[in-house]
């Protein structure tokens, strides 16, 4: 058989090795396509429909949450620049409500279904430094709404004044942290390296031919 034949051959078998990799691979990372017929396909004891609900609710909550600190960010500079006093008294009830139905809920929602993503996954909570820097942008968020947004916009509604700035800078945080939260698991920094390293291994048999 000669050099060329043998590597004509052996095309079939690289390929299914190739796809091999790749598919261990995504199961591991939680990017395969799952089995909807109740296969455990990830740890933590999930099924892929079962990810993929979760994984959906995750995503809501997150774009969500950055809608509504935009706004939030958005109302605190138009209160804090207008004129007129009923203006900016309506708009400092306004975001309350903003907290009470938006903000609260959707942090939280979007924190538990992180780390339940994170637990049934390869990637872990604290395993890989991006998905422990996500978890650590959303826990301050929630706490500049605690200690920041909330006593200052309640301090705005009764009358005592003096947060402005601090209510603009502490909504202007959270647009950008959850907006980093966003790039983080869009790019996931580890990830180009796992492909990498799968491509590496299948090629390595293909070297020897």
């Amino acid at each position: 058989m000669t050099h060329r034949g043998a590597c004509t051959e052996a095309g079939p078998e690289l390929n299914l090795r190739y796809e091999a990799v790749v598919r261990r691979d995504e199961a591991r990372s939680g990017t395969a396509d799952d089995d909807d017929r109740g296969v455990r396909l990830h740890d933590g004891g999930m099924t892929g429909a079962q990810r993929r609900a979760v994984l959906t609710i995750h995503i809501v909550a997150g774009v969500g949450l950055l809608g509504d600190v935009a706004a939030v960010l958005a109302v605190n500079v138009r209160a804090a620049t207008t004129d007129d006093p009923a203006f900016a008294t309506a708009s400092y009830e306004l975001l309350q409500m903003f907290t009470v139905m938006f903000g609260i809920p959707l942090s939280f929602l979007a924190l538990v279904t992180g780390i339940v993503l994170g637990r049934s996954s390869k990637w872990g909570i604290v395993r890989h430094a991006w998905v422990a820097s996500k978890l650590a942008l959303l826990v301050g968020v929630i706490l500049v709404g605690a200690l920041v947004l909330g006593p200052g916009t309640e301090a705005m509604r009764t009358g005592d004044g003096g947060a402005e700035a601090r209510l603009i800078a502490g909504s202007a945080y959270d647009v950008v942290a959850l907006t980093l939260a966003t790039g983080l698991s869009v790019f996931k920094p580890r990830r180009r390296r796992r492909v990498r390293s799968a491509a590496q291994a299948v090629a390595a048999p293909r070297a020897s031919y």
